[in-house]
């Protein structure tokens, strides 16, 4: 789970970027999903970074206590056979070899006061660990 700090000011550049993105989800038939909420935190960190080459890079890997995990982050490499499923602005991309593993996956982000960070929500996934970093 990417987990960041956000002290909730936004700066000029960061609200043209949100204002310009148009956020609604458009529903998908396959593939991963990005709330509302979660593409407008997405559009806030890429503002931030201040490159208009990333993406959201969304990766299923072996690991954890469960066996598998997942792995979101900003990536500038386009490889053989990424799906990219377009939020207003903000483009999310998954491997060839995650996809299957994140069809139907709905990605959201929460602020509470218990915590912050991105969720996942996959219908695929039959378990997950008790510390609910990684599912099999």
């Amino acid at each position: 789970m990417l987990r960041t700090s956000w002290n909730g000011i936004r700066t000029e550049r960061e609200e043209k970027f949100i204002m310009s993105a148009d956020t609604t989800t458009t529903p998908v038939a396959t593939g991963i999903k990005l709330t509302d909420v979660a593409a407008t935190k997405v559009a806030s960190l890429l503002a931030q970074e201040d490159r208009d080459d990333l993406v959201l890079r969304v990766a299923v890997q072996p690991g954890g206590c469960s066996g598998l995990k997942y792995q979101l982050y900003f990536d500038d490499r386009n490889q053989d056979g990424d799906m990219t499923y377009a939020f207003g602005a903000v483009k999310v991309v998954v491997d060839k070899m995650s996809d299957p593993y994140l069809s139907g996956a709905s990605i959201d982000f929460v602020d509470t006061i218990e915590k912050q960070g991105f969720t996942i929500d996959n219908p695929n996934a039959g378990g997950s660990c008790a510390c609910g970093d990684s599912f099999h």
